[in-house]
């Protein structure tokens, strides 16, 4: 696994300051697998360009991985950079 560097650590960081990402995050998580884009528009009141800017800012940080499948576009939590970031921040503590 690699290091992840406080510059990636910081966007990161910025990414999951905002309480409607985090609420996006926990929807993925709760199916397990992935999640489509349409899916998110039923389980979090925002319009869809909001949702859209929020899914584009944790996708970014590479936090999601997007995979389109025709028209929708599926989303999947990245587990390795997940651990990426909770070590950097354990190292933190040392």
């Amino acid at each position: 696994m690699a290091q992840m560097d406080a510059k990636r650590a910081e966007k990161i960081s910025k990414a999951l300051s905002d309480p409607t990402r985090l609420k996006i995050l926990d929807e993925i998580r709760k199916k397990e697998d992935y999640l489509y884009c349409v899916d998110l528009y039923d389980n979090i009141k925002l319009a869809q360009p909001s949702i859209s800017h929020h899914l584009k800012q944790l996708t970014d940080t590479s936090i999601l991985l997007s995979e389109k499948e025709g028209r929708n576009i599926k989303y999947m939590l990245n587990n390795e950079v997940i651990d990426e970031y909770i070590d950097f921040l354990q190292a933190l503590k040392k």
